[in-house]
């Protein structure tokens, strides 16, 4: 019997692949298409993707094929200038195609010990006490310990749990592809500059021997919305908005997408759970998407490891949808403020006007971009120091160099600046580091971090990290 099957061969499900195995779990990884997809329909990681990268000693990989952005809009394209003094040692965005990310998560997984399948589409699952059946289209079953839905938002598995995916349908729908325009790139900066001035869903960035990345409002919502589009639709629409065509044509890949928002009622049915799209989906405003997914994966992975090890504290794994669901629903209700803020309605242009003026105020602009990045997300761990429930940012220490460098085995970490702390039988799940913070970072005596990071002790209010071990580490051995 296979520990995991990950349904959907994404950066959700590659993620979690990875970080099953750094803990022995056994993983398969099954996707229904025979090969990665060519669309990069995300472009980038925000902070704390970034920092998960860092957190398990990939961000180097995924520097070396990026490119680092501080600029303004990246909240409904408002906002001049990338804020100042955010909470992090990575205060940038990093620029990539999905396509790289991809494939930079499926090396890692596959690294760790991860089995990669494709080609092999799932059609029916049964569970009971024990496992988890698994069947494919060609027949054949597979069992399983547990089961992780990592296959998009029109993915099989949370249609065959039967789990409700309620919220609004699409309203407006945007043309996205790749494709060669044979106008001059000069003239097309000063056209795709003065559409976008009223018109946000527009534009056209270029890619490099005369590929463009190129984004235009639909005409209206697409029946069936699975087809994609033809490069003569996109001429004419931006023939519509543009008053050319660009000369466009040789279209490297097309798609559309819509605004619509829903978020699955469950995140866990028994042995099966949901992740990336499959749980939730929104409009790509902001480009949360991937990152949101990933950080899923990096929410759920050591805790399924966790009960699989045998060592889970009891409602461990129920953690895991308490605190990324409302994650989920604040990425859903932003991505729909920024969708409004987008209209050419007057009502709308008047509140964009507005809110442009308040993201001049740099609390402003950088409570939004906290937003955008992730990093101002906290999980319910309890009451006290500001610190509690917040992921630590990468702090640099005086012996050890830099916290992240401590986190590539994604076990948790004691923080002790004391000396005096203990982490005496949890020794295989906890490490205690006893080291000193530079100036400047947070002035606390002792942390306790979960495996992702996320701090649930602080020293100094409470004298023995125990209690806080044996809720999220399980009992002590020995």
């Amino acid at each position: 019997m296979i520990d995991v099957i990950i349904a959907g061969a994404g950066p959700t499900g590659l993620m979690l692949a990875a970080e099953l195995r750094l803990h022995g779990v056994d993983v398969l990884v099954v996707d229904k298409e025979s090969e990665p997809t060519r669309q990069s329909r995300a472009q980038g990681l925000h902070v704390r993707s970034i920092e998960v990268m860092e957190q398990r000693g990939l961000l180097g990989r995924f520097l070396e094929h990026g490119r680092e952005f501080r600029v303004g809009g990246f909240f409904a394209g408002l906002g001049t200038s990338w804020p100042e003094d955010l909470d992090t040692a990575h205060s940038y965005v990093l620029g990539i195609p999905q396509t790289v990310t991809e494939r930079l998560l499926a090396e890692h997984a596959v690294e760790a010990g991860a089995e990669i399948r494709r080609g092999r589409e799932l059609v029916g699952l049964e569970q009971d006490a024990e496992g988890v059946s698994v069947e494919f289209a060609d027949g054949t079953r597979l069992r399983a310990r547990h089961l992780v839905g990592c296959d998009g938002g029109r993915g099989t598995v949370r249609g065959l749990l039967g789990v409700g995916f309620p919220g609004e349908p699409s309203r407006v729908e945007t043309l996205l592809g790749e494709m060669e325009l044979d106008t001059p790139a000069e003239e097309v900066a000063a056209v795709v500059a003065e559409v976008r001035k009223t018109h946000q869903r527009f534009g056209a960035m270029p890619l490099g021997e005369g590929v463009y990345r190129v984004i235009v409002p639909a005409e209206g919502v697409a029946e069936d919305r699975s087809a994609a589009p033809g490069i003569e639709e996109f001429r004419s629409r931006l023939r519509t908005f543009a008053g050319t065509d660009f000369g466009a044509r040789a279209p490297r890949w097309l798609s559309r997408f819509g605004d619509a928002t829903r978020l699955a009622d469950r995140y866990r049915v028994g042995r099966v759970f949901l992740a990336g799209d499959a749980a939730h989906i929104h409009p790509p405003t902001g480009g949360q998407g991937l990152n949101l997914g990933v950080q899923d994966a990096f929410n759920l992975g050591w805790k399924l490891a966790a009960e699989l090890a045998g060592w889970a504290p009891q409602g461990l794994l129920d953690s895991y949808e308490a605190e990324r669901r409302p994650v989920a629903a604040e990425v859903l209700d932003n991505t729909r403020a920024q969708i409004q803020l987008m209209s050419t309605e007057p009502g709308a242009v008047a509140v964009r006007r507005l809110l442009a003026e308040l993201m001049e105020f740099e609390e402003v602009n950088r409570h939004l971009i906290e937003k955008i990045t992730a990093i101002a997300v906290r999980y319910d761990v309890g009451k006290g120091h500001e610190l509690l429930g917040r992921r630590l940012r990468d702090v640099r220490l005086k012996e050890h160099g830099h916290l992240y460098g401590l986190t590539h085995a994604g076990r948790g970490l004691l923080l002790d600046t004391t000396g005096r702390l203990s982490v005496a039988g949890w020794e295989d799940r906890v490490d205690h580091v006893v080291d000193s913070v530079a100036a400047g970072e947070p002035d606390v005596p002792a942390v306790l971090l979960r495996p992702d990071g996320h701090v649930v002790w602080v020293g100094g209010e409470q004298r023995d990290p125990a209690g806080a071990l044996r809720r999220w580490f399980g009992a002590a051995r020995g």
